[in-house]
């Protein structure tokens, strides 16, 4: 079954009639009504058609919670109870024996319903393709069976569509505060702020609000992972839908029904593009949650296979506590014609169906027809009953079912689920589940009956018995306990589903997000104990008279994307028989098809004139006109050329520090001005209104998506080494990735260190001290460099460091120590492998080169400067080391540096950004610190230290040079070691006989030129010149 064309299999039973097999449309059976006043959320996903049990439930089995025993007086109501019960208790049963009489009323009522979904078929959310590994997943299971050094706890970002004290902010809050409990750290981002702030900044720290205009100003990549609640983060998601941030896990909470309502619409007005714009941002989320089972149904034509039903209760028992703050029941019954001695029985229907007079409906009225014949009319029971029957929309059938059964209007009554249900619920005495459907989950509808005390008569569902009604069962019969049965229902209601809730987002945050191979793994989901909802934060709200939020007052980015796409505000309103309002002003069809054949003919005009023109004679323009032109062209080359101020400013100046970045996601975080300049991996990402650098262009093999995945900045370094001459002209280089660029522009937790965790854990570790250099910096490394301009120095201002105290000990861990945190502790064996492999040393030699720990500061992430002949140089080392390192993994599919599919996708990385530590410490260059706040300087491991440590040999230029130009001359005779050789790929390829060759190509072409000069003046010599004629 597709995931985006939902239907359903209606199956029919031997002794039906009819043997329809066609698939119906779930928007053609459904036709869902929303109810203005009541705030459940609503929805639907995935179906499939299950035939339900045709075996009778026993009797027994309806004694359920519903029972007061307050109110079996020896009044004749036990005997009205025990019918009621066994009314329930054949529905299912007789359903299927009255499909004949019920598809007819169904097709007088309410259309084609009933012969399209035959009886004995059930509606069922079934789990996409990707929603069901994240649903049966293992999880980190295989993680925990492994060894591994983690500093610090999974990062997780939280953005909150508003921060409103509702009942999605209970549920989140709840939610957060059991993940904490397994280890998680949160940082809190909000569109807008609320006055729920001081609640989230108790609990997770500062809350960063996303300003508007400025929602990209955040690095993702910082986090495990992102969760966005409700559609008002859609505007904050979209920068999660742009490089480099698509890799990120994103779990997007979906609790309103405002889109679903608005999808007709969109299909009806021919809006696919609107509806391709919702979809693909549904498709960016690794995981989307409904908190119900029929919420993934009305956003089907949005799904991607990747949606995820985890239901809670909250909604609802909110709902019926605020409601009953504000109304008394028997205010209610007085004012809706009821009597104080009225036994008011409410009949439910399923809430799936919305039709008039639905199957469903009309078999519930029928099975109860003897029951009102007989009861309803009596008096000796000591008082009037009153049956109202509560399911979809308002209609007059269930009136005129009564009166051919001789019964007043009063005694049988239909509310429809558009109007007010909770008054419906308030005022009943009992309340009567009758429809067959099974449930997924608890009924909302049930759930605000039992907030308000209401006993409940259902059918024997596991997920009735589950919550609330085995235990009210024994020997058969009621147990002691029933007087209590309402009271305890209600206190039972008020934090079901907590527990199966908070491990429902713990088992899908395991299954969806990537741990690195240097975090804690979060505690297994078994360490939650039975949880309970946060009620005592929100008392206080929900003692305020205050009326609910309307669903609508969520929906305002819903319109916002439509008026953006349509620039026409759109009706919202819909009116009571389906049929949607439109504003006249919006275009049809046919004006969209009048508009395309205007714009074809005008398009057609245009180029036909443009033929006649070049057909036509002209004037020959004078030279001066011709001059003219000529100057203009020039000009506006020249502009085209120069479309940077930074390129003119950058003119004289020695130091160019080229910012590495992949995706439009980092434009926001990169500097502008004469130090800076952007070096884009992507060409499609490249900023078009500056001079930044394409890095793919000058080397191709970036435009392969694996090998600039695989090794991330040095890719781009590789590019501008490539031919530097036509692109560097300057003594000094440096870069610096978007990441440290990006600190000045947002800052997490008030400090300059975006990796900076809340000051709350108990993790304080930090591994990349991720910063920009300041202005006052940027002046300090100018000066010293104009100052400096010989010898052999790196500049760094990126330090690598680890909390000793995390592990126990304050020097723990040294420069390897570290390495193998971030790369699955396999770093040492790869480095030394590959340093084995690039030299061809054999095994008794060692070849992992010290890097002892002096208390000194190492470089990360490729933030430095150096002179640019230092820069080659080690270009030519890394390049080498890159190839050795991909021949370790040429023949392998897996890893050995990387735990997570992130880390896989880029495996080289952690190990090339320390690289350049080994190259600078070994070959001699010194290293200074240069302090990114105030520009000062700070020496590292001075070179006196280094005696006796320094593997100076194998890094001496003259040996790598020898090195390169052997790779060079097996590449120029197509001698590869491998099919996949990296090498030739990452820059020039230059060696002794490519220059002969070169200077022989040269000599070559010099001479066959002076042979044709020769040739030409003998040939005038022998035949004089002769001027060709005019025209000839």
């Amino acid at each position: 079954m597709g995931r985006n064309s939902l239907s359903l299999e209606i199956h029919h039973d031997n002794n039906g009639a009819g043997n329809h097999n066609n698939n119906v449309s779930v928007r053609d059976r459904l036709r869902l009504k929303r109810n203005p006043t009541d705030m459940r959320d609503r929805s639907r996903s995935s179906l499939r058609s299950t035939r339900p049990p045709h075996h009778h439930v026993p009797p027994r089995s309806l004694n359920r919670k519903g029972f007061l025993l307050s109110l079996l007086k020896p009044r004749g109501t036990c005997l009205l109870y025990s019918l009621v019960a066994f009314a329930v208790c054949a529905f299912v049963a007789s359903s299927l024996l009255l499909q004949s009489s019920i598809t007819r009323q169904g097709s007088a009522k309410g259309g084609s319903v009933g012969r399209r979904i035959g009886l004995g078929s059930a509606l069922k959310y079934v789990p996409g393709r990707v929603a069901k590994k994240l649903i049966e997943g293992e999880g980190i299971h295989s993680l925990r069976s492994e060894v591994r050094i983690g500093v610090r706890p999974p990062r997780l970002a939280l953005i909150l569509g508003n921060m409103r004290k509702d009942p999605r902010t209970l549920v989140l809050i709840t939610v957060v505060k059991n993940l904490q409990k397994l280890g998680y750290v949160f940082q809190v981002f909000a569109v807008e702020n609320g006055e729920a702030r001081p609640l989230w900044e108790q609990l997770a720290g500062h809350v960063k609000v996303l300003v508007s205009g400025q929602l990209g100003y955040a690095d993702w990549t910082v986090f495990e992972g992102v969760i966005a609640d409700s559609l008002e983060a859609k505007e904050a998601i979209s920068s999660l839908m742009q490089e480099p941030f698509r890799s990120v896990p994103l779990i997007w909470i979906v609790h309103e029904d405002i889109l679903a309502n608005r999808l007709p619409v969109y299909q009806k007005m021919g809006q696919n593009s609107l509806i391709s714009h919702w979809r693909s941002a549904f498709a960016r989320a690794s995981a989307v949650v409904f908190p119900q089972f029929t919420l993934p149904m009305l956003h089907s034509v949005l799904d991607d296979g990747n949606f995820v039903v985890i239901p809670e209760s909250v909604v609802d028992v909110w709902a019926a506590e605020r409601y009953s703050e504000t109304h008394a029941k028997q205010t209610l019954r007085e004012s809706n014609g009821f009597g104080e001695d009225d036994l008011i029985i409410v009949v439910l229907g399923s809430s799936l169906f919305y039709d008039d007079f639905s199957w469903d409906n009309a078999v519930a009225v029928h099975m109860l027809g003897p029951l009102l014949t007989r009861y309803g009319r009596r008096k000796e029971t000591g008082g009037p009953f009153k049956f109202i029957f509560l399911f979809g929309n308002s209609t007059n059938a269930v009136q005129e079912v009564a009166s051919r059964l001789g019964l007043t209007q009063d005694t049988v009554q239909h509310f429809g689920l558009n109007e007010d249900v909770n008054r419906v619920l308030l005022v009943a005495d009992v309340l009567v589940y009758a429809s067959y459907q099974e449930e997924q989950s608890f009924p909302s509808l049930v759930v605000r009956a039992m907030s308000f005390g209401i006993p409940i008569v259902t059918p024997d569902f596991p997920i009735m018995k589950k919550y609330a009604f085995s235990p009210l069962i024994s020997d058969g019969s009621l147990s002691k306990f029933a007087q209590t049965v309402a009271s305890s229902g209600r206190l039972l209601i008020k934090n079901m589903m907590a527990t199966e809730c908070i491990t429902g987002y713990a088992r899908l945050l395991e299954n969806v997000l990537h741990f690195p191979s240097d975090t804690f793994l979060p505690g297994s989901v078994s360490q939650l104990q039975v949880a309970e909802w946060e009620w005592s934060l929100f008392r206080r709200v929900i003692e305020e008279a205050e009326s609910l939020l309307h669903d609508s007052a969520y929906g305002s980015i819903v319109f916002q994307v439509e008026e953006k796409f349509t620039s026409v505000v759109e009706s919202k309103n819909t009116v009571d028989n389906d049929t949607i309002v439109l504003s006249d002003e919006l275009p049809s069809k046919l004006d969209w098809d009048v508009l395309e054949e205007i714009e074809g003919a005008e398009e057609y005009e245009k180029l036909e004139s443009e033929e006649l023109e070049d057909r036509s004679e002209r004037d020959v323009e004078d030279w001066e006109e011709i001059y003219r032109n000529a100057r203009k062209s020039e000009k506006l080359k020249f502009e085209v050329n120069e479309r940077d101020e930074g390129e003119l400013e950058r003119t004289g100046q020695p130091l160019c520090v080229y910012e590495i970045y992949n995706g439009a996601g980092a434009w926001p975080f990169l500097h502008h001005g004469s130090l800076y300049r952007g070096l884009s991996l992507s060409s499609k990402d490249r900023r078009l209104s500056s001079d930044d650098v394409d890095a793919a262009d000058r080397l191709p093999l970036l435009n392969d998506t694996y090998y600039r995945d695989i090794l991330c900045e040095i890719g781009g370094m590789f590019s501008v080494a490539n031919k530097v001459d036509s692109i560097h002209m300057r003594p000094w280089i440096g870069f610096q990735p978007w990441r440290s660029a990006g600190t000045k522009v947002v800052s997490l937790a008030h400090s300059h260190y975006i990796l900076v965790l809340h000051p709350l854990s108990n993790f304080d570790t930090l591994l990349w001290r991720q910063v920009s250099l300041s202005s006052k910096a940027e002046e300090s490394l100018e000066n010293i460099i104009q100052k400096d301009t010989k010898g052999e120095i790196v500049y760094f201002w990126t330090r690598l460091d680890i909390d000793g105290d995390a592990l126990g000990s304050k020097n723990a861990l040294t420069f390897w120590s570290m390495c193998d945190i971030l790369n699955r502790g396999n770093c040492r064996t790869t480095f030394e492998e590959a340093f084995r492999h690039m030299y061809g040393l054999p095994e008794h030699i060692e070849a992992l080169p010290p890097m002892p720990e002096d208390g000194h500061h190492w470089s990360s992430l490729h933030n430095w400067v150096m002179p640019t002949p230092s820069f080659l140089e080690f270009v030519m080392f890394s390049r080498m080391f890159s190839e050795s390192l991909d021949a370790l993994h040429n023949d392998s599919t897996s890893c050995s540096l990387a735990s997570s599919q992130l880390e896989r996708k880029h495996c080289y990385c952690r190990v090339l950004e320390l690289l350049v530590n080994v190259w600078a410490y070994h070959s001699g260059r010194k290293m200074v610190y240069i302090n990114p706040r105030d520009g000062s300087l700070e020496e590292q491991h001075p070179l006196p230290q280094r005696k006796g440590f320094m593997w100076a040999n194998y890094f001496n230029f003259a040996l790598l040079k020898s090195m390169d130009e052997d790779l060079a001359e097996a590449a120029d005779d197509n001698d590869h070691p491998r099919e996949r050789w990296l090498w030739p790929l990452t820059g020039e390829v230059h060696w002794k006989g490519v220059y002969e060759r070169e200077r022989e190509e040269r000599y070559r072409l010099k001479m066959d030129k002076k042979r044709k000069t020769k040739e030409k003046l003998y040939d005038r010599i022998k035949n004089g010149y002769k001027q060709k004629s005019l025209g000839g």
